[in-house]
């Protein structure tokens, strides 16, 4: 019987079927940070127990640090307490730390895939929801709570009920200025936010075989927002050249076994998915959120939804509820709406290629009077390779700051937060109430090119029309 990936990583993971139906599910790989690990410890502690397989785990510190200062003590005691706590950890229980010293600390979703241990064919857990990144290698990656948390800790293993797949085609060829990000936010527009609940996505079709895999990781990066456990795009050769050579990939002669066995792992000609959508490269266009979830997204030469024109009483009440937090009229264009932060940066666009192309356009450009503008890379080896090559400079000199490492003002657990009700263009993946630091503050999602054309406008633009971009 032709298998799909999903299928042939389960069973190879699963250990046995427990009594409630779920699967006791091996984890290969398991990815640690400050947040959401010191209880998962603490309780490992109480019980008396060891890590089963620290080899296993990998730690870094993301979330809480700020990106403007490098010398410790931090000025938030929460966040040296918690940087401190993690080295505690990982030193006691035996741990891989990437902490700052080392030049390899980062945010976990990009230091995973760049270090190499992000592999094909394997199992992935982290606290964090947008361990669905990593499905862009063909893996099986989720986000966990602090419970599961210690039970991976503790035994490798946890419990999880087996997901429905579906498979999303998207055919033909993306237009010049559209993206990754503007197809996922695409996706999720059409299928819903809870569209996926119950679901793992399998992205295909000619865009997803020509991206590269950073582009790749955007779209998996975001799988969670459309309410899909996990999301992937089946391994190939774009797969493993990114893969070769880096740190914790096989060498020699286990390289040649590794990549025939990740062939082997991609889904079956044939196999059985739950459900197939089919999408048009076409019919995607650079795209904008309106709203206060991921799924209330525009295309950039769109009108904001009119609540009085929803069908459905409840869709009402969300487009009332969001234009009431957002301060944006029914009918009007979201062209134009004045910005105050522009901010390039996340899991979901913070890699190399996505200030490669921001540099690209803005250089000569400069960010317009009275927006702050914030340019974050999401590893120190990401910052390192942009500082190679200039960008930084570029950046600074067109009006950015250019941050250090960290999740910064994606989920604003550090000093960068929105003030008050500041709109902020965000190349990140979330626009809920108060995400970014402020209770008030508001949040449009874009791709990064897109924060670029808001930030030397001054206003939600198009990139197209700002930068003349005529191809990708």
């Amino acid at each position: 019987m032709p298998k799909s990936l999903f299928e042939k990583v389960w069973d190879a993971h699963a250990v046995r079927t427990l009594a409630n139906g779920q699967t006791q599910l091996l984890i290969g790989t398991h990815l640690i940070h400050e947040v959401t690990s010191p209880q998962a410890f603490g309780m490992m502690r109480d019980l008396g127990l060891k890590v089963a397989m620290p080899h296993r785990t990998f730690a870094t510190v993301d979330h809480i640090v700020p990106t403007d200062q490098l010398v410790e003590p931090y000025s938030d005691p929460l966040a040296q307490a918690m940087m401190d706590e993690l080295r505690k950890n990982c030193r006691d229980f035996g741990i891989t730390f990437f902490d700052r010293a080392t030049g390899k600390q980062g945010i976990v979703h990009i230091v995973g895939p760049e270090q190499g241990i992000t592999q094909p064919g394997t199992t992935i857990a982290c606290g964090d929801s947008h361990t669905s990144t990593h499905g862009a290698f063909g893996a099986i990656a989720f986000g966990i709570g602090t419970t599961q948390i210690r039970d991976v800790l503790a035994t490798q293993t946890m419990a999880l009920g087996r997901l429905k797949v579906r498979r999303i085609n998207v055919t033909g060829k993306l237009r010049p200025g559209v993206y990754a990000k503007d197809v996922i936010l695409h996706i999720i527009r059409v299928l819903g936010v809870n569209g996926g609940t119950g679901f793992a996505y399998e992205y295909g079709g000619e865009v997803f075989d020509r991206m590269t895999m950073e582009e790749r990781m955007t779209v998996c990066n975001m799988s969670i927002e459309g309410g899909a456990r996990a999301g992937y795009v089946n391994p190939d050769e774009t797969t493993f050249a990114y893969l070769k050579g880096r740190p914790y990939s096989p060498k020699g002669a286990a390289w040649e076994a590794a990549v025939a066995q990740w062939k082997a792992v991609a889904s079956d000609a044939g196999c059985h998915y739950d459900d197939v959508v089919n999408i048009a490269a076409a019919d995607i266009a650079p795209t904008v959120t309106w709203g206060i979830n991921p799924g209330q997204g525009i295309a950039i030469n769109e009108t904001i939804p009119d609540p009085a024109k929803a069908t459905a009483v409840d869709e009402k009440a969300s487009i009332e509820e969001a234009l009431a937090y957002m301060k944006l009229k029914p009918g009007a264009p979201i062209k134009g709406t004045k910005i105050d932060v522009a901010f390039v940066g996340s899991c979901t666009n913070g890699r190399l290629s996505d200030f490669q192309e921001v540099a690209k356009f803005v250089q000569g450009k400069k960010v317009a009077k009275g927006v702050k503008a914030i340019a974050v890379p999401g590893s120190q080896i990401v910052a390192l390779q942009c500082e190679k090559l200039g960008l930084d400079k570029i950046l600074s000199e067109a009006g950015f700051e250019w941050r250090a490492a960290g999740c910064s003002m994606c989920l604003a657990m550090n000093p960068d937060k929105l003030v008050g009700d500041q709109l902020c263009a965000s190349s990140s993946n979330r626009n809920f109430k108060g995400r970014q630091g402020s209770p008030t503050g508001r949040t449009i999602l874009m791709s990064p090119l897109m924060v670029a054309a808001a930030a030397v406008t001054g206003t939600v633009a198009d990139a197209r029309e700002v930068f003349a971009v005529n191809n990708n």
